[in-house]
Order: C-alpha cells, then structure tokens, then sequence
C-alpha cells in the first residue's frame, strides 16, 4: 500500500557565487490520510525549507538536489512547472505563517477565495462563491455572508488565519502544509486554530504537516513528530514518545526549555550557543558544539539516524546509550 506522501533522501542546495549551500541533507519520513506529523526545530533548522521543497516553492537559488518526493504515487520533483500547478493549491495546500502577507490588501476576502477556487476547479463564479461560504462556515467564522464583502485589514488577526485556513481548504485537499499558523497570534486564539486543524483531520481524510518551533503546540495536534537540526531529522517517533521520553540531547534540550517542564523555583534551562549557519556546519555531528555529552566520535562522525526498537523510535546520535533516560 503506497503513502499519501512519501519523502526519500530530499537534498536541497542553494547555488550561491562562492560555492554550494547545503540546506536539507538526507530527510526522509512518509504521510498517510489523516496521519499528523509535526517538524519541530529552532530557526534554521530546515523545516520550512522542507515544506517549501514539498509542493516544489524554492526560490532560486534554491534547489533540489537529490532525493525523491511521492504524492499519491506521482513523484513532484519531476513534474514540469505547469503540471506541478494542477497539484500545488489543489491536491496539497500550504498555510503560511503571517496572514496579511498570504492575503493581498487590496482585494476582498470574496474576490481572492472565489478566483483559487476558479483556478483549479471547472464551476461557475456563483458555484465557486457558495463553496467559499461553506468553507468559511466549516472553520467557524462568524456571520460569514458579511466577511466574503470585507477586506483582510477589516478581519482581526484570528479571523484572517482563519481566512487563510478556508482558503487551503477549498479544493478539499489530501494533505494541508501549515507552516507555523498561529506564531502571530495570542495563545487562545493559537489553541483554536490548532483545535481547528485537528478536527479538519480527523473528519476531512486529509494528511497535515505542521511546521512549528512550538513542542506544546505540536503535543496538542500531531500524534508523529520529526525533530530537525541543522537540515537533518535527528529524532523521530510518536509524538507521546519524543515528547515523554526525548533521547536525543537536541530533543532533551528543547523539552526542558519549556516552562511547563520547570519545578517551582528552579530555572529556565537553556541550550548553550545558536544554530549553525549554512556556511559554518560543523564537522561530524552539527550539534557537538552545543552538547553536554559529546565525545571525540561526535565531531569526526556524522551520525546515521537508526532505529532504537521502541514506538518507530529513530535516532541520530553516537551517543545514544548515555541519553536514554
């Protein structure tokens, strides 16, 4: 039985005058309808890039440079342009982070639903303006009849996220791309958008990927996690999995930095250093340089991500003995 989607040793580079960049190095994971899979990293670890390389919106010099991306069976790197079209904002759809810059100011929210659905789907503007309503109505936008006349400046800043999460849904895709879609927004509003995506899954046969550096958000929806560093997966696994029991001191690092993990009185823990640049990559394991536990191994070695047995548990780390808990 083939995946919704299945990503194979995606590579992506960016082809700069002083020589080649490489920003994706060797990610593979695989979707299935309604599965939920959260990427999860700090900025700069690739998981936009990853989203983007999906549905083929690298910008130049960006490119893919070796792997392989199966869609319901079609492998999209090789689609030319106008057949990659058909796919992009019909089959997958992608949510971006910042509404107002989805949304184009100067047209109504009528006119920019109506003209996707027209795009990709062979029915009337009447047609395509009644599936706009229904799709506003499924994620709960109040009096939608009135938001359809108004413009994205006169909607609030969940309103228009909404508005933008109606938009992805109005080809009734298999499988949604929301690249952190809810960073701009106050945490009631956030855990509504996240309720939102989660109960479109459930009951849309549909597959997501979230892309977020939010581990409490990705707790809430997804049920598979990938945690990226430095343009590679370094631990995967069941969301419950990961987040209860981290073995990756990445992954450690990033669930002790959350406030809900602190005992009363006790400090916020953080990670020493930044993530690496694309031009300042580390030799062996790109995270030696800012862990606790590292060996000689660790900066001579990449280490191979490798099962370890439990929960679809994998695991990219020469040191994976001494950071089981």
């Amino acid at each position: 039985m083939s995946h919704l989607l299945e990503v194979k040793d995606l590579e992506v580079k960016f082809a700069l005058r002083f020589g080649e960049l490489t920003a994706i190095d060797g990610v593979s994971f695989t979707l299935d309808k309604r599965d939920r899979l959260g990427i999860v990293g700090e900025s700069g670890a690739g998981k936009s890039v990853t989203g983007f390389a999906i549905i083929n919106l690298l910008s130049k010099p960006g490119y893919i440079s070796a792997g392989k991306i199966l869609f319901e069976g079609q492998e999209l790197n090789r689609l030319p342009e106008e057949e990659m079209r058909k796919i992009r904002g019909n089959r997958i759809s992608m949510i971006f982070q910042d509404p107002m810059m989805t949304l184009n100011p100067v047209l109504t929210i009528s006119t920019q639903m109506v003209e996707t659905v027209l795009a990709h789907q062979d029915v009337s503007k009447a047609d395509a303006l009644d599936i706009a309503l229904e799709k506003l109505k499924k994620v709960y936008i109040p009096s939608p009849e009135k938001r359809l006349s108004q413009y994205p400046h006169e909607c609030s800043g969940g309103m228009r996220q909404r508005i933008v999460v109606a938009i992805a849904l109005l080809t009734n895709p298999s499988l949604i791309i929301a690249d952190e879609p809810s960073t701009a927004l106050d945490v009631t509003i956030q855990a509504e958008i996240m309720d939102l995506l989660l109960e479109l899954c459930e009951t849309g046969d549909m597959g997501l990927i979230l892309i977020t550096h939010d581990l409490a958000v990705v707790s809430q929806v997804t049920e598979k996690v990938a945690v990226m560093y430095a343009g590679k997966i370094v631990e995967t696994g069941s969301t419950e999995a990961v987040i209860h029991y981290p073995k990756h001191p990445y992954t450690q690092g990033l669930i002790k930095a959350l406030p809900g993990s602190l005992q009363p009185g006790s400090r916020l823990n953080q990670i020493p250093g930044m993530m690496p640049t694309l031009t300042d990559i580390p030799r062996g394991c790109a995270f030696h340089p800012r862990c606790t536990i590292s060996d000689t191994v660790c900066q001579m070695e990449v280490p191979a991500l490798i099962s370890v047995g439990d929960h679809d548990r994998m695991i990219a780390c020469h040191m994976v003995g001494k950071t089981i808990p």
